[in-house]
């Protein structure tokens, strides 16, 4: 049995037995004693022999493999169609997710603007004598500074993002 395998998959690698010999360092005979039955290897250059011919080692013992089946194959195929569906079914939720945060993030944006318009800035008629007011004071025209220049641009984003998820017919 290990020497028909021997043959067998040496041939099916396109090796002959001097090319086999040559990349296990052993002669051409010790490869004929082991095809024809006259020998066998130790353990160590059967593991040697499988790694050249990269087959594991219980093929070459003689373990049959298991040729797929066309029904193992439908299972198989019928498998991959569920994971491609729940992947396409994950695929849409995230886009919905996303084109509904782009949606969220125009109107905050717009709802922020519509306050700020409204209230002017009442912060600038504080009394910014008092070090708190001061501090306070500073800290929310930063952010209305730094609101009113990001804003525009997020809002863009949003509104591009949003359009680029939509569902498509």
């Amino acid at each position: 049995m290990l020497n028909e395998n021997i043959k067998s998959i040496r041939k099916s690698k396109g090796l002959s037995q001097e090319e086999l010999a040559i990349k296990l360092n052993v002669v051409r005979q010790t490869i004929s004693k082991w095809e024809k039955g006259l020998s066998v290897p130790d353990s160590d250059m059967l593991i040697s022999i499988s790694e050249v011919l990269e087959t594991p080692v219980s093929t070459l013992l003689g373990e049959t493999i298991a040729e797929p089946k066309i029904d193992d194959l439908k299972v198989i195929s019928e498998k991959l169609e569920i994971i491609n569906l729940q992947l396409s079914q994950r695929q849409t939720t995230r886009r919905k997710i996303f084109h509904w945060i782009f949606i969220a993030l125009c109107a905050v944006i717009v709802i922020i603007f519509a306050v700020l318009a409204v209230l002017k800035s009442p912060y600038l008629d504080w009394n910014y004598s008092d070090p708190e007011t001061a501090v306070i004071g500073v800290g929310f025209h930063a952010l209305e500074w730094l609101f009113v220049r990001v804003a525009p641009i997020v809002l863009i984003g949003s509104i591009v993002g949003a359009f680029l998820t939509r569902k498509k017919r």
